[in-house]
């Protein structure tokens, strides 16, 4: 654990740290891998932020711990929310924005990421975001 001699900066050093070690682990990496993870984690929230409407991104944003939501939020662009797209263009953004190479396919490294999220979101707001996904994104997203 992180000692920054804030409580709340502490919990959410060490609840990031948990979860980019979950991603670690269900991928298979080691701990000094740690940028991809991150990167994972970056570029799978981008996407999925961007392709919400303003307001179920800020319901899905305020269920994660605070360090995760600023790299959630870093970069948004609310007016030009929703973008449009379709499982393919949301994987190649993802892949795109995700500069390491890697073992497996880019849909195995999102579904890593998004099964990670879905352990630290409510089961509710998961489903909420389930719902809003169109047809063809909807499977992306685990059950």
């Amino acid at each position: 654990m992180v000692a920054t001699g804030f409580a709340s900066f502490d919990t959410t050093v060490d609840k990031t740290n948990r979860l980019l070690k979950e991603i670690e682990e269900a991928y298979g990496w080691p701990k000094e891998r740690r940028k991809q993870s991150y990167a994972a984690l970056r570029a799978v929230l981008h996407q999925l932020r961007d392709r919400l409407t303003v307001d179920e991104a800020v319901q899905f944003g305020a269920q994660l711990p605070m360090l995760v939501r600023g790299i959630y939020y870093e970069g948004w662009r609310p007016a030009e929310t929703p973008v449009k797209m379709h499982s393919e263009e949301f994987y190649r953004r993802i892949r795109h924005e995700f500069p390491y190479s890697i073992h497996g396919d880019i849909e195995q490294l999102v579904h890593t990421v998004l099964e990670t999220l879905q352990r630290h979101i409510s089961e509710g707001e998961w489903n909420d975001l389930r719902a809003r996904m169109p047809a063809d994104l909807v499977t992306v997203i685990p059950t």
